[in-house]
């Protein structure tokens, strides 16, 4: 049977807006669901909204964006509701363990090692992410734009250019720029310290469980780029 949202597409335009509202309706229900827990100051009773099918649904669609023609999403896709309802159960059982990593060599001008999740397990990574994030997205630096909603490389370069205009005073003084970075930093995080940090906010066991679980993947997959292999870079 053809999933839901590829059913009755005589009007591709009209079938992605549909779609478009309503992953954007669920998500809001699940953000204000995040921000009701996140005023009360309790972050122990996460795992259930985590856990729902219709965040792992949205998760689903977050993940296959701009990846729709891909063989591994049309597999995905062609049993999606037995699919998302495996992983709900491997969740709430606890027998949720992630395949895995795949690692392949990129070239951007400089050459990196990059470890690639499963499909199934970005929904995963999707569904924890719809949850946590707005608890953390308030404790973030301004002057953070990767991987953020409204942030991006476009923001970043007009914040750089505000800075550059008001230490140059309008380019009328000469100013220096500091371009650096870490050597393999994310390789090199250590996970103890990184879930100490996280433990401060969220105290829910069981997304404790499933981020170390995320996190203890990369020794299966080389090690190679963390970030990108626990958060996907979706």
């Amino acid at each position: 049977m053809r999933p839901w949202y590829i059913r009755n597409s005589g009007n591709r335009s009209n079938a992605n807006n549909r779609n478009n509202f309503r992953n954007n309706g669920r998500f809001l229900r699940i953000t204000q669901a995040t921000a009701r827990i996140f005023i009360m100051k309790t972050y122990d009773n996460l795992w259930q909204e985590i856990c729902s099918y219709d965040n792992l649904e949205l998760a689903y669609a977050r993940a296959r964006k701009h990846k729709t023609l891909k063989p591994y999403v049309v597999e995905f896709e062609k049993e999606l509701k037995d699919n998302l309802f495996l992983l709900r159960s491997e969740l709430l059982f606890h027998s949720y363990r992630p395949k895995p990593l795949k690692t392949f060599i990129v070239c951007d001008p400089k050459t990196r090692k990059i470890s690639k999740s499963d499909f199934r397990d970005r929904v995963v990574h999707h569904a924890l992410c719809n949850v946590i994030e707005p608890i953390f997205e308030r404790i973030f630096i301004y002057d953070s734009y990767a991987n953020r909603i409204g942030k991006g490389t476009l923001k970043a370069v007009e914040r750089f250019d505000y800075f550059k205009r008001k230490a140059s005073r309008n380019d009328t003084l000469g100013c220096y720029v500091l371009k650096a970075d870490i050597k393999k930093y994310f390789e090199n995080i250590d996970h103890k310290v990184l879930t100490d940090i996280i433990k401060k906010k969220v105290k829910d066991k069981n997304v404790l469980w499933l981020i170390k679980i995320i996190l203890a993947n990369h020794a299966i997959g080389g090690g190679a780029n963390r970030k990108r292999a626990c958060l996907s870079a979706i």
